[in-house]
């Protein structure tokens, strides 16, 4: 079992069906509100890894299905000063158990990781939007 940091955004459906998987799975979830976070760009880069820059964004944030935001012209430094300053735009959730960071929730990776237990996914994807029509979520 882990204690695992959550960084969410309160009200996402694929958020709480993540939590839901690792309780599941015998590990203690904090959650946190991603968005009212006080990021720095010191703060934010440990949980991206080796990821591209590219994997360091949410795909259903509307700046980014837009075009507003293109995320493969970005070089790191205007990828954290833009996920800083606009946070609905960083890849959720980002996760912390010890000293270890990371973002987004691919199963095999978190399995790798702090293990899942043979915790079962309910049917559909664990990671981006649930809404079959990508619309932002209801606020909080």
């Amino acid at each position: 079992m882990a204690d695992v940091i959550f960084y969410e955004k309160p009200g996402c459906g694929g958020n709480a069906r993540q939590k839901a998987l690792l309780q599941q799975a015998g590990h203690r979830v904090v959650a946190r509100d991603l968005l009212s976070e006080p990021w720095t760009p010191e703060t934010l880069r440990p949980f991206f890894g080796d990821r591209p820059v590219a994997d360091w964004f949410n795909r259903a944030a509307p700046a980014v299905k837009s075009g507003e935001v293109v995320p493969e012209t970005m070089d790191e430094a205007a990828a954290l000063a833009a996920l800083v300053e606009r946070p609905l735009l960083i890849r959720r959730p980002l996760m912390q158990v010890g000293e270890r960071r990371d973002c987004g929730f691919e199963t095999d990776r978190v399995e790798a990781w702090i293990g899942l237990a043979g915790a079962v996914p309910a049917a559909g994807k664990l990671e981006g939007c649930l809404r079959p029509d990508m619309a932002p979520c209801p606020k909080p």
